[in-house]
């Protein structure tokens, strides 16, 4: 068994155990895995706070980068997008949005013009190895921000700049760094505005899970900005 392999073990190890003795998460139905050090959250929950709370603690583990859950809320299936999917979703129960058809898009549309999708409609969405392929990916960024529910979150998932698959493909367009994230996240005059629940990278890869926040909700603090970024 590789090291990798070693650390997801205990990772899923400590998660499991979380969740099975917290005082502060008790009998709920739920289950985690690891992969590459990011953290499968499966099954059900009463409220929509409760898996609030479930993310926060998962996300304090050493080593985590980042929480990716499909958990059913006061028994209703999460609606989630794979934006530029390509042929392979992060699940197969995710909307699979492309603008070329594959076995995997169920959607088809070019994602710089938008998101064909009502306001907020959705409950979780992923850009796995998109944004750093748009020349501005801000709007992408914005767009997502208008069809995500309260409570909703963006998953980001970008190669980390220094690393040579970050400049490897020509079609990469944008370098990104734990500290774009923080760039999203403090934007100067945006007026949808997003607040980190996790951020962090490997020697490869940038991780970034991100909420909406509402128009009067405060500005994530100083402690809070201070956990991902420097």
């Amino acid at each position: 068994m590789s090291r990798a392999e070693l650390v997801d073990q205990d990772l899923a190890r400590a998660a499991t155990d979380l969740l099975r003795h917290d005082a502060r998460l008790p009998d709920l139905d739920l289950s985690v895995r690891s992969d590459g050090r990011v953290l499968h959250l499966t099954g059900q929950v009463d409220s929509a706070c409760q898996l609030a709370s479930v993310r926060e603690l998962l996300g304090r583990l050493a080593g985590v980068l980042a929480v990716w859950d499909w958990v059913r809320v006061g028994g209703r299936a999460p609606v989630v997008l794979d934006l530029g999917c390509g042929a392979t979703t992060q699940s197969p129960e995710n909307i699979g949005v492309d603008q070329r058809r594959t076995d995997a898009v169920s959607v088809l549309a070019d994602l710089r013009g938008g998101l064909p999708f009502a306001d907020a409609s959705v409950d979780r969405i992923f850009t796995v190895h998109l944004l750093e392929h748009l020349m501005d990916f801000l709007p992408l960024v914005d767009e997502c921000h208008r069809v995500l529910r309260p409570g909703g979150i963006l998953h980001i998932l970008s190669p980390w700049w220094q690393h040579v698959n970050a400049v490897a493909d020509p079609t990469h367009l944008r370098l990104f760094d734990v500290q774009t994230v923080k760039g999203i996240c403090q934007r100067a005059g945006a007026d949808l505005r997003w607040y980190p629940l996790h951020a962090a990278r490997d020697e490869a890869t940038v991780f970034a899970d991100l909420t909406p926040l509402a128009p009067s909700a405060p500005a994530p603090g100083a402690t809070r900005m201070a956990r991902f970024f420097d």
